[in-house]
């Protein structure tokens, strides 16, 4: 039987660069390396990986990092990556397997836990370890975001998802040492049976939803399309943040797809969540209950968003969200 030892991070990355994504799970991964006292390993991997966002890896927690470049690794396919991750977890037999709640984990770690026969926490928030049996105890939500479940899986290795912006990246240090192991992809390509045909490249501008630090949502009294672009666009560029929305502006076609928050759209967790004319939904809940701070603004004072908000202000929004955003530019000037 094999002796499992050391926690594995599958890295993500952007544009040749760590994905943001990546460094929170290194520093979650560090600090349960550390409670075991064994190394924290990472992944890269991609038709061409740069040595120096190896050793950004390693600057963010990594003790080892295994490089797998391969031209068939060029684009995301979950077939050809579940294999050279599968691969190593057989040859490391890591204790902890963690990644991102990502589109890419979200398809990659349900096809990882199959292969491997052990469990599958994904979306989680919250990662504790029971110091006596050292198993990860898993918080998600469940029912919708009404609430939340812990679980545990003494089956190894133990893999989760973890949802985006819920743990803390550790301070850079440029001096931490580590070891940058390159290893060979060797992907079976009779066992891949899909093939990318096409790719169409999202067309986002202005700050992601996924990267803003406030994020200003509209729901379905928002009316109309116009002010997604105007008053509410207004408060978001103050705010240095992005437009975002419920699913019923969304099916409207009053603003992309790309912006829809909720569990059917982005899951996201900014410092700031402003809800405007948003009922309260739990399907919306769910997409931003993860924000350090929820406001609330409806003319409903019954509005089901109140319960999940930190702050509320009941009123139209058309008379409110413009004093509010005329108020932070006097503070912000000051």
């Amino acid at each position: 039987m094999a002796e499992y030892k050391g926690v594995m991070i599958f890295g993500e990355l952007a544009n040749g660069k760590l994905a943001s994504i990546t460094a929170e799970l290194l520093g979650c991964g560090r600090n349960f390396a550390d409670e075991l006292q064994e190394d924290l390993c990472c992944l890269l991997a991609g038709d061409k990986v740069n040595e120096a966002v190896a050793k950004e890896a390693i600057a963010f927690g990594a003790d080892k990092v295994y490089v797998i470049e391969d031209a068939l690794l060029k684009e995301y396919q979950g077939e050809t990556f579940v294999q050279v991750l599968e691969k190593l977890a057989r040859e490391s037999s890591p204790k902890i397997i963690l990644m991102g709640q990502t589109h890419v984990g979200r398809d990659l770690a349900p096809r990882l836990a199959f292969r491997l026969g052990v469990g599958l926490s994904t979306d989680c928030v919250d990662l504790s370890m029971d110091s006596e049996t050292k198993l990860l105890q898993q918080t998600k939500p469940v029912y919708g975001g009404n609430a939340q479940a812990i679980f545990t899986c003494d089956s190894m290795p133990q893999i989760v998802t973890i949802r985006a912006k819920t743990m803390s990246a550790m301070e850079r240090d440029g001096l931490r040492k580590g070891t940058v192991m390159p290893v060979k992809a060797e992907i079976d390509m009779s066992r891949v049976g899909t093939k990318i045909i096409e790719k169409v490249k999202e067309e986002v501008t202005g700050i992601k939803l996924e990267d803003a630090p406030v994020i200003v949502s509209g729901g379905r009294g928002i009316g109309s399309p116009e002010p997604f672009k105007t008053t509410l666009k207004e408060l978001a560029d103050v705010l240095h943040g992005a437009v975002g929305a419920s699913r019923p502006p969304a099916d409207n076609g009053w603003v992309p797809e790309a912006v829809h928050v909720g569990l059917t759209g982005k899951i996201v967790a900014p410092e700031v969540y402003v809800a405007i004319a948003i009922s309260g939904a739990s399907q919306h809940v769910a997409g931003c209950s993860g924000s350090k701070t929820i406001v609330a603004i409806n003319k409903d004072p019954e509005a089901n968003i109140f319960r999940e908000a930190d702050f509320g202000v009941v009123g139209r929004y058309e008379e409110v969200v413009p004093a509010f955003t005329a108020k932070l530019k006097e503070l912000l000037a000051a």
